[in-house]
């Protein structure tokens, strides 16, 4: 079924309190040029375990962010798809998944909880005029003649499910949905710096369907294979673009059924075998394509089970002839 309302909003952040009581939530007041609107994020889980996975990647790099720049200030509704501003944790590439992991909301003394990494980076941006904040999220719709139960503004307003929205339990099945991640996003643009928080449910699983979001049966996948590198912009003509895998393990490897995609989900079927500890290039063929202007790679298995992804921007791959390395 998926969100019903599912998009970004751009915003200014002025005010803030932290996750608190029986169901915590880190409440950020955001204002656009007309609106103001609650962000509420979650930082602990009803599902045990409690505490959420989170990664916050103080360099944030992704092609996505070249379109958001751009966005006018307010609520825009995102649809659903690959090669857009819509997020999704597994498909887009936006992080290593490995690199999340579980941290309490509230815990006796300085900086070791969720509500002390959230508010380093949020009293930055509360500090800083210039800055603006992306969440992504669902919006509850505007209830007239009704004050923010947080804020006191009028009429009650704003963006929650700011968090991984994919692989859920059966309880919150009915929320599950490709290219509908929360996130917040924060632009410092006189620093020319992106922060990227991600959140996620320790009870969500990594392996999901891709049309409906629902956690699929897996078993360990190992992580054998991963892309190294990629020529992207490449000075030959005609193009000739490559992307460079390398086996991990002391094994070879049959790639037969394995597939590469890009941004836009184009497929391209692999073959042949890696031995062990050793790499193999591969010479992209149409549809699968890796444009200037940034893009994504992803290597599914024999079983479409995601095994590696990365991402690149448009200054990433802005010299002709040299090869991106992973």
């Amino acid at each position: 079924m998926g969100l019903k309302n599912y998009g970004v909003l751009k915003g200014r952040v002025i005010a803030r309190t932290l996750g608190c009581g029986r169901s915590p939530h880190f409440q950020l007041h955001i204002i656009d040029n007309t609106t103001d609107y609650r962000l509420a994020v979650n930082v602990m889980s009803s599902i045990s375990p409690s505490e959420l996975e989170y990664l916050i990647e103080p360099d944030f790099q992704h092609p996505v962010l070249d379109q958001l720049g751009s966005l006018p200030t307010g609520w825009h509704v995102l649809p659903p798809r690959p090669g857009g501003m819509a997020l999704d944790y597994i498909r887009s590439n936006l992080f290593d998944p490995h690199k999340m992991v579980p941290l309490p909301y509230n815990v006796a003394g300085p900086n070791n909880d969720l509500n002390e990494y959230l508010d380093f980076y949020i009293q930055r941006a509360i500090a800083d005029a210039n800055s603006a904040i992306y969440a992504f999220g669902e919006r509850w719709e505007p209830k007239v003649g009704k004050k923010d139960k947080i804020f006191g503004f009028l009429p009650d307003n704003g963006v929650h499910d700011i968090h991984m929205n994919q692989g859920n339990v059966k309880k919150y099945e009915k929320d599950n949905g490709v290219y509908q991640d929360g996130a917040l996003l924060i632009h410092f643009p006189n620093q020319h710096n992106w922060i990227g928080i991600f959140l996620k449910f320790q009870s969500q699983d990594w392996h999901t369907d891709d049309h409906s979001g629902h956690r699929i049966e897996t078993q360990n996948i190992n992580r054998a294979v991963r892309i190294v590198a990629a020529l992207v912009n490449p000075t030959a003509s005609p193009e000739i673009e490559s992307v460079t895998l390398l086996n991990v393990t002391d094994t070879p490897l049959d790639l037969t059924g394995w597939k590469l995609l890009d941004r836009d989900k184009n497929v391209m079927p692999l073959g042949g075998t890696i031995q062990a500890g050793d790499t193999i290039r591969i010479t992209l063929q149409p549809p699968v394509v890796l444009p200037n202007k940034g893009g994504i790679i992803t290597l599914l298995n024999a079983d479409n089970h995601r095994i590696d992804g990365v991402s690149y921007t448009e200054a990433q791959a802005s010299k002709p002839g040299y090869s991106l390395k992973f």
